[in-house]
């Protein structure tokens, strides 16, 4: 499939260091394939690109870390599941600053429909409409999640699997307090290392309160969100205490609670 990214790759590097010829343009050629698998498929391993792409481990690292050098795609580790303290594996997404250079249709018409939608009918039809495409996600997960009993860390763990399945490159870290702080102040960090609507966030803070209140009611207990990509954070982090009671099976309203439209959980706050 063809892609655009030729122009947004020479950009960043600039023409004069790109000779003419058959094998710069193949080399070129090859890159923007690359890039187009990493848009599509990302996170995705440099392993996994050389099957879907045909290469060599050695030609795909090489066109890997000209793009990363170019500042087009990006680098997210991710625990390996049953590796225990080895080296993280690594993943490659499209960086916001290759996003931007590349552009994105999709995002830049979604972006125009919401802000005609929040003229035409404010603030509350954006956030309806944020509602709605998260619904699905808590609908596929919330079995999943339950399968994992009421422990409030398990449920945690099996949110980190499902959001890494959608690509979300998520992982969840227990971090128990000790004495002399008191167990109830024990917590798992669950975070994402990439987001797909990242820079449609950005403009529309709305979204990630809304993730932030879904995360709620599948793991059982009030969540805070700490950090997100969308406000310049490395990872979107989110505190989720254990130390409290055990969850009794989230509750799933279909509407949210008054008021927690006037909370914006997108910001940075200290646990």
């Amino acid at each position: 499939m063809p892609f655009a990214g030729h122009g947004a790759v020479q950009a960043q590097e600039g023409r004069a260091q790109a000779a003419p010829g058959p094998v710069a343009d193949a080399d070129e050629r090859t890159r923007d394939r690359v890039l187009s698998a990493v848009l599509e498929h990302g996170p995705v391993s440099a392993a996994e690109l050389g099957d879907m792409l045909g290469f060599t481990p050695a030609a795909v690292r090489r066109h890997l870390d000209h793009l990363s050098r170019a500042g087009v795609i990006e680098v997210k580790k991710v625990a390996r599941p049953g590796a225990g303290a080895g080296r993280p594996a690594r993943r490659y997404v499209l960086s916001s600053e290759g996003q931007s250079s590349l552009g994105n249709d999709y995002l830049d018409i979604a972006a125009r429909a919401l802000q005609q939608l929040q003229k035409v009918a404010g603030q509350d039809a954006v956030r309806a409409f944020a509602v709605e495409r998260f619904a699905d996600m808590e609908r596929r997960y919330a079995p999943e999640i339950d399968k994992a009993g009421p422990d409030i860390a398990d449920r945690a763990k099996a949110l980190a699997d499902a959001l890494s399945r959608d690509k979300f490159v998520a992982s969840a870290a227990s971090i128990e307090a000790k004495a002399p702080l008191p167990a109830a102040l024990s917590s798992v960090q669950l975070c994402q290392g990439h987001c797909p609507i990242q820079q449609l966030a950005a403009r529309f803070p709305v979204f990630c309160d809304v993730e932030t209140e879904v995360f709620s009611r599948l793991v059982g207990v009030d969540v805070r969100r700490l950090s997100t990509l969308a406000r310049g954070g490395h990872v979107c982090t989110t505190h989720i205490p254990t130390g409290r009671l055990s969850a009794q099976g989230p509750t799933r309203p279909s509407a949210a609670p008054a008021g927690l439209d006037e909370v914006t959980n997108h910001l940075q706050e200290r646990p």
